[in-house]
């Protein structure tokens, strides 16, 4: 919602920091979520895993690779187009990246908790934690603002 006596310009401005420290809350999350799984396959453990688990192993890693892309996206985006007069489309595509980012963050992170409880409890526990944590995701990240914003 623009600002009061802020003009187009202005508010486009606005939105566009808001969504690049935004996107600064995210980063390390993702990049600590990297690092752990760049370490993994080096654990003597991994050895051990099952095709199951070495699937969602590079699920979590691609999905994380391309979760990492898509939320850098946006400041590589502002940065090349830093004068483009043309802000808001710079805006609206890094929304867009951002949105996609956090969809392959989820992904990935549901992908790592599949694996953590798959390697330490198997069976009924590593499905039921497993669906917790990708409805959560997907109600508190993703269905509530779009309820919310549907019910404005």
């Amino acid at each position: 919602m623009p600002e009061p006596r802020e003009n187009r310009e202005e508010r486009v401005n606005r939105e566009l920091i808001e969504l690049l420290n935004e996107v600064r809350v995210a980063l390390p999350g993702v990049q600590v979520l990297f690092a752990f799984l760049l370490a993994v396959p080096f654990a003597q453990r991994f050895e051990d895993v099952t095709n199951l688990q070495r699937d969602a192993y590079l699920v979590a890693l691609i999905g994380t690779m391309l979760g990492s892309l898509f939320l850098i996206a946006p400041t590589a985006h502002h940065r090349i187009r830093f004068r483009d007069p043309d802000k808001e489309s710079v805006l609206m595509l890094a929304n867009a990246f951002t949105i996609v980012g956090t969809v392959f963050l989820a992904l990935s992170m549901t992908a790592v908790v599949f694996l953590v409880t798959d390697l330490l409890f198997k069976g009924l526990f590593t499905a039921v934690v497993t669906s917790v944590t990708a409805a959560l995701f997907t109600v508190v990240w993703f269905v509530l603002p779009l309820v919310q914003r549907t019910n404005r």
